[in-house]
């Protein structure tokens, strides 16, 4: 499809090739500003369309166009409107690096119209979403409240208010998570928020607080009492608008009656709360609503039992890679074993019944490393071809491409909130990525000669990185600068992997030494001697009191306290190039030519 995008324009969508328009007559441009290739009408408002494009620069990546065509009359409101489009453009700049904002491309006028180019979000509103599935139960609405509470913090501590949360700004993904839309009526706080001229208060009646739409106040709570009532609509499907026309704001003190479901009392006390008609009755701030969702636990964990490693058993061979394994990563639940391979296919085992799943094959060269997801919905792979792919665990289908490095890639790993992913490569330099974006984040650069191995540190605020110039870089990921380089390996690094407990960082060399490292001092604490060979991987046990290594056609295991050997296994006949644990401790995985065993400890 082409889309003319003259404003006046009845029927904009054109067929492929129309340099004409045929409803309008008007030329169609092949490219806005030479870079984005309209493609369909989204919809239009008060002021201006909202078109669906493709970014060229970013590889047809989609994108939101938004041209600014204000229907009212008069200086006056022709100011007001041109003041909100601006301000929703800085607002998505100041905003927009959340992954649950929409990100800015680009602001500017093109043939005496403004644009706002801004990231298209895949999935649908929530008012979509009620009509096709019906009301929500408790559990969903308590989702959504646990997922959107953090970035309504967010952004109020940004000194930003939205001003019109309701189920037609607020889109879930497909993979489940919820994003905040439409900024364009949002309000800076340090700004003044009171309106008195009459058409100049903003926000949608039903949804909007009394403050709002009575004074043209505008306060933190405010958006509060817009999310309460999204929530409410959610759990009954009756418009809050008619509800409102019907009785002002006094619906809110017996909200509980329209509510055909059985509530929990925690959920009544959240939602009570929000909805408040006062708002000094209200939440003040998004933490307040968060602390009341929590539900403290009075049982205490069950310890995971500890086992033994110093004799395990073999319980599984798994064949059916062509040629060699070069990386094995457990999912987050342990059930499921993901395998990359040489043979540029990755394998998804079940690891009960040792079974294949499926056979992921996409890649146009081998596989260098395989990750899944904190959540375990996401697989991320690395491969010889300069790509990095996505795959949907449950489907098996790709999601994402991302393409960058000029050359192979080494090594991949997700950051434990799962919103970053970390990409060594051949290009000496690891590349961070936005995981919902798809967007690079950064480059980060400092070592001299190959990335072998990447690693994120438990809290997510340090990147350990290993490279064939012996040398392993501590990154801080939030400043994305070097803290340290540490030395002391002879030859190439092959596999940094961080305790549970993030004190300690392990790190596999050609040399055919381990080092142990202290993180916060930076200094070394212990070498590992026993392989004859390159060490090509190493793995924490879950508890940290274990490290296995591999090289060659063996398997060591270690007593990390006691800087001792605890075990060796020689059952592979040819070179393991990758190990891991599972997380619950109970088995390790290794690859090797043709095959992958599974032992399991006693």
């Amino acid at each position: 499809m082409k889309c003319c995008i003259n404003p006046q324009c009845p029927n904009p969508d054109n067929p492929d090739n129309t340099v004409y328009c045929q409803s309008c007559g008007v030329p169609i441009p092949d490219l806005l500003r030479g870079r984005f290739r309209m493609i369909k009408l989204l919809g239009q408002g008060g002021f201006g369309r909202t078109y669906l494009a493709e970014d060229i620069d970013k590889l047809n990546e989609k994108c939101v166009v938004k041209q600014f065509v204000p229907m009212m009359q008069g200086t006056a409101g022709l100011q007001k409107a041109l003041e909100l489009f601006e301000r929703e453009a800085r607002q998505l700049q100041q905003l927009g690096q959340h992954p649950q904002i929409p990100a800015l491309s680009a602001y500017f006028s093109e043939n005496n119209q403004l644009y706002l180019i801004q990231q298209y979000i895949e999935g649908e509103t929530l008012d979509k979403i009620l009509q096709k599935q019906g009301v929500w139960t408790e559990q969903q609405v308590k989702e959504l409240l646990t997922s959107l509470l953090p970035v309504l913090k967010f952004i109020h501590q940004q000194k930003v208010i939205h001003r019109d949360l309701k189920p037609d700004n607020i889109m879930r993904r497909g993979n489940g998570e919820y994003v905040l839309i439409d900024f364009g009526v949002a309000k800076d706080l340090s700004a003044t928020v009171v309106y008195t001229q009459i058409g100049t208060r903003v926000g949608s009646h039903g949804y909007a607080s009394r403050e709002q739409m009575q004074g043209g106040e505008a306060y933190a709570a405010s958006d509060l009492y817009s999310l309460g009532v999204t929530c409410f609509y959610l759990l009954t499907k009756i418009s809050p608008l008619e509800l409102w026309l019907d009785d002002g704001y006094s619906w809110t003190t017996n909200w509980q009656k329209y509510v055909k479901q059985n509530l929990s009392p925690q959920l009544k006390k959240v939602l009570d709360q929000l909805l408040k008609k006062d708002i000094g009755d209200r939440y003040s701030s998004a933490d307040q609503a968060l602390q009341d969702l929590q539900i403290p636990s009075t049982l205490q964990p069950t310890p995971s039992p500890q086992v033994s490693w110093e004799n395990p058993t073999l319980v599984a061979t798994l064949t059916g890679h062509s040629i060699w394994v070069t990386s094995v990563a457990f999912s987050p639940d342990s059930r499921t074993l993901a395998s990359g391979s040489k043979d540029k296919t990755i394998k998804l085992w079940d690891v009960q019944s040792q079974q294949e799943i499926a056979t992921l094959a996409v890649h146009s060269n081998d596989f260098t490393s395989v990750a899944f997801s904190p959540d375990g919905r996401t697989l991320a792979s690395g491969s010889r071809d300069k790509t990095i792919k996505l795959w949907d665990v449950h489907s098996q289908r790709e999601i994402a491409t991302f393409n960058g490095h000029s050359t192979w890639v080494t090594s991949v790993a997700f950051s434990p909130d799962g919103r970053t992913l970390a990409s060594g490569s051949g290009e000496n330099t690891i590349k961070l990525w936005n995981v919902q974006s798809q967007w690079e984040i950064t480059t980060l650069t400092g070592h001299s000669k190959f990335v072998t191995s990447v690693a994120f540190s438990p809290d997510g605020r340090t990147l350990a990185s290993g490279s064939f110039d012996s040398t392993i870089k501590l990154w801080d990921v939030q400043s994305q600068e070097k803290i340290a380089t540490l030395t002391g390996h002879s030859d190439v690094l092959y596999s940094v992997a961080f305790s549970p407990d993030g004190r300690t960082l392990a790190s596999g060399s050609a040399d055919k030494t381990i080092k142990l490292w202290d993180v916060q001092s930076h200094r070394q604490i212990a070498t590992l001697t026993g392989h004859s060979w390159y060490v090509y991987s190493v793995a924490f046990s879950p508890d940290g009191r274990t490290l296995a290594s591999v090289n060659h056609n063996m398997i060591k295991l270690w007593d990390v306290q006691h800087q001792r050997q605890i075990a060796t296994f020689t059952d592979h006949s040819k070179d393991v190039y990758s190990v891991a644990f599972s997380p619950d401790g109970k088995t390790l995985a290794s690859g090797s030519k043709n095959t992958i065993k599974l032992w399991e400890a006693r």
